[in-house]
């Protein structure tokens, strides 16, 4: 998410400053972009939060985790206490205005600890007294998405998939109309101290998205859906592996629909899913490779004659 936005602040002539844990990796993605700079520092330790803020004239919080963690990689850390931290260092520094990313359901009282601390964070930076604008998307997803490339990792490796809370109902928004929603958003006087739910065109149940990622690869495979059982206790057994796929508490965010009842804001058109998606997940089919191999040596043939 970071990515694209900075991409787009920098090509309206806005000089932006990330915080970033690892720089080099960051560096990366953003050494092409010539009023991005690009600082190693811990936004969780407030001295340095308030050095790295200082002289700005807006901030822009991103941070978020999926999974319930360690340290700053908690609900609580992540979402709501550094909330707490960004709008104090703001308020240290002068600066009025803050753009929030939060998440679509997010509530106090919601059915996860993931949203309850969403919307914990969301009553910090509204209180706050600053110029905020809250943005809730659905479920995000672009070419390095963690959502639409699990299913392709899962389509390739599984002929059959269990699927836990099929009848899920979600509508995925494209990363890039996110980003513009951000960038439009910051100068926007409208849109200082109110909410944005940000939603793609369809909405779709999770049945359906996996059932399209296969698709899309062309890819024949067997979906069955788990019951609600059957569905906690996939999600138990996932959370206690290594490398999380799901928990109990994806689990609990999954019983509420995903979806907006509203248009997207600044006049945006939100891309739909088929229209973007196959763009990268149809790259990666048996067929593309075939054909990117047969244009290679088509190249090197003609190069040696």
């Amino acid at each position: 998410m970071g990515r694209h936005i900075c991409h787009l602040l920098a090509a309206e002539g806005y000089r932006v400053r990330v915080a970033t844990r690892d720089r080099e990796r960051a560096k990366e993605q953003l050494i092409l972009l010539p009023t991005v700079e690009v600082v190693d520092a811990d936004v969780h330790d407030p001295g340095q939060l308030r050095d790295f803020v200082r002289d700005a004239e807006a901030v822009i919080n991103l941070v978020g985790v999926l999974h319930d963690g360690r340290g700053g990689g908690s609900f609580q850390a992540a979402h709501v206490e550094l909330a707490r931290k960004v709008v104090a260092a703001c308020r240290e520094c002068g600066i009025r205005r803050l753009l929030h990313m939060s998440a679509l359901n997010a509530n106090a009282n919601g059915p996860s600890a993931y949203l309850r601390t969403k919307g914990e964070a969301e009553a910090i930076v509204r209180d706050s007294g600053l110029d905020v604008t809250i943005f809730r998307p659905s479920v995000i997803f672009g070419r390095d998405d963690t959502f639409l490339n699990l299913f392709a990792l899962l389509v390739k490796l599984a002929p059959v998939l269990f699927l836990a809370c099929p009848n899920a109902r979600f509508q995925p928004v494209f990363v890039e109309d996110v980003a513009q929603a951000f960038v439009k958003g910051l100068d926007d006087l409208a849109s200082f101290g109110r909410s944005y739910d940000l939603c793609g065109p369809r909405i779709y149940t999770l049945r359906e998205l996996v059932e399209f990622v296969a698709r899309t690869l062309g890819r024949r495979r067997l979906v069955i859906g788990l019951n609600d059982s059957l569905s906690y206790l996939q999600a138990l057994a996932l959370e206690l592996m290594p490398v999380k796929l799901m928990t109990r508490d994806n689990y609990y965010s999954m019983k509420v629909d995903s979806v907006c009842h509203c248009e997207f804001p600044f006049g945006i058109a939100p891309a739909a899913l088929e229209a973007v998606a196959p763009s990268w997940l149809g790259s990666r089919t048996p067929r593309a490779r075939y054909q990117r191999f047969r244009g290679r040596a088509r190249r090197d043939d003609d190069s040696g004659s």
